[in-house]
C-alpha cells in the first residue's frame, strides 16, 4: 500500500505561521521576563534621560497583576488586582530604579525606591531624611546640558544659570547615598516649598516611597493622589512591574527610531 504524503502548507501559509509564532513568543517574554520602556520625562536625569529606552527585568520581584501586560485593551491579569500576593516574590531593595502602575490612573512610573515600609521619610532643606537621619550627600560638581526641547512632549529643561535655548544649561550635583550603601547622582536646581521641605511621611505596611533624581522636576511620592495634580503618594506592592536594569540604547531626538539621534555612550549602559 502506498505510503500517503503530507501536503505542505503553502508560502502564504507558511509566512503567517511564522508570524504567529514570533508573536506568541514575544508576548510569552513580555509577560514573563521583560518588558520594554522608554524614558519620556527628565524626572530621573541624570541616571535616565529623556531618550533612554531600556527593558524592566520582571522576574526580579515575582509577578502580580501590574507584571501582566494590557493588550487590545484586555488586561489579563485584572482578576488578581487587590491582592499583594505575588508569584515567586521577593522584596524590592532600597535603592532600586523600579517601573511601576501609578496607584489612580494605572500608568507606568520609574523611580527610585527610596522608602520601604515602616520608614519615616522626610525632606529638610533640599536634604533626604531616613527615619530621622540624614543620608550622606557629597556635591559632584554640575551636570550639563543643551538647553532645547526634548523627546515627544518637547520638554524645556530647567537650568541654575539661566541658560537661553541652544546654550548650556547647568544643575548642581550630588553623590546620595542611602542607608544601605546604595550611591546615586541627584540634581537639583532650585529650592521650592513642596519638593525640598515635606512634611515626615511614615510608609504604611505594604507600600514604598518613591522618588526622581532630579529632585525638583519629579511628580513622586512626595505629592499626595488628591487635588488638581494626582501625585504619586505610597505605592503598593501589587503595583510594582519590575526593576530597571540595563539601558539598551539612548536617542536623543523625539523618537526613537531616528537612529542618527542615538547617544554613543549609552549603549548597554548600567542603571545604578
Amino acid at each position: 500500500m502506498a505510503k500517503k504524503i503530507k501536503k505542505k502548507d503553502g508560502p502564504i501559509v507558511e509566512t503567517v505561521k511564522t508570524v504567529v509564532y514570533a508573536l506568541l513568543i514575544a508576548g510569552l517574554i513580555r509577560t514573563l521576563l521583560f518588558q520594554p520602556f522608554w524614558i519620556p520625562s527628565g524626572s530621573m536625569k541624570s541616571t535616565l534621560l529623556i531618550g533612554d529606552f531600556l527593558f524592566v527585568n520582571k522576574f526580579a520581584y515575582g509577578y502580580s497583576y501590574a507584571s501582566c501586560p494590557t493588550m487590545f485593551g484586555v488586561d489579563f491579569c485584572g482578576f488578581a488586582k487587590g491582592s499583594d500576593e505575588r508569584l515567586l516574590g521577593s522584596e524590592p531593595e532600597r535603592g532600586d530604579v523600579v517601573v511601576f502602575k501609578h496607584p489612580v490612573h494605572g500608568a507606568d512610573f520609574i523611580k527610585r525606591l527610596i522608602g520601604l515600609p515602616g520608614d519615616r521619610i522626610q525632606v529638610i532643606d533640599s536634604v533626604l531624611h531616613i527615619n530621622g537621619v540624614a543620608v550622606e550627600l557629597v556635591p559632584d560638581g554640575v551636570f550639563t546640558e543643551l538647553r532645547e526641547l526634548q523627546g515627544p512632549q518637547s520638554g524645556r529643561p530647567q537650568c541654575i544659570n539661566g541658560a537661553s535655548m541652544g546654550e548650556i544649561c547647568e544643575k548642581e550635583r550630588f553623590i546620595e547615598t542611602l542607608p544601605n550603601g546604595v550611591s546615586h547622582t541627584i540634581l537639583n536646581f532650585s529650592d521650592t516649598r513642596t519638593a525640598d521641605h515635606t512634611r515626615e511621611f511614615i510608609v504604611p505596611d505594604g507600600h514604598y516611597f518613591f522618588m526622581g533624581d532630579n529632585r525638583d522636576n519629579s511628580v513622586d511620592s512626595r505629592f499626595s493622589q488628591n487635588g488638581a495634580q494626582v501625585g504619586v503618594g505610597f505605592v503598593p506592592l501589587e503595583n510594582i512591574i519590575g526593576r530597571a536594569d540595563r539601558i539598551i540604547f539612548s536617542s536623543a531626538g523625539s523618537s526613537i527610531l531616528a537612529f542618527w539621534t542615538w547617544r554613543s555612550d549609552r549603549y548597554f549602559k548600567a542603571v545604578n
